[in-house]
């Protein structure tokens, strides 16, 4: 698992473990990131499902109820197939996007 830090994001890339593995080390290490938006790069991963990308449920809902963004990145899955509860982009660029989009909504107090 590889961190990034830029600004106030975190880039979390998987580099080989099964997502459930790393969903449970993205757990563990949480308190290192909290504060930041974070970016979960899945590109990486040839074969991901649905059920892989709810693995991220529980952390997501926790992130976003402290104010903050929490993006999954793979074009594995179409964003029409997951829950509403989890934001999923094709690429790192349009989660950077999002991430901006959703700051000066919260800065404006939508």
């Amino acid at each position: 698992m590889i961190f990034d830090k830029n600004g106030t994001t975190t880039i979390i890339t998987q580099e080989k473990l099964k997502v459930v593995e790393f969903v449970e080390g993205v757990e563990k290490k949480y308190d290192s990131f909290k504060n930041d938006n974070v970016i979960i790069n899945l590109f990486s991963i040839n074969e991901i499902s649905l059920a892989d990308i709810t693995e991220f449920l529980r952390i997501s809902n926790k992130h976003r109820a402290s104010n903050r963004s929490f993006v999954i990145v793979t074009d594995k899955v179409s964003y029409n197939e997951v829950p509403e509860e989890i934001t999923v982009v094709p690429t790192v660029q349009e989660a950077h996007d999002l991430i901006e989009m959703e700051e000066i909504e919260r800065d404006l107090d939508f």
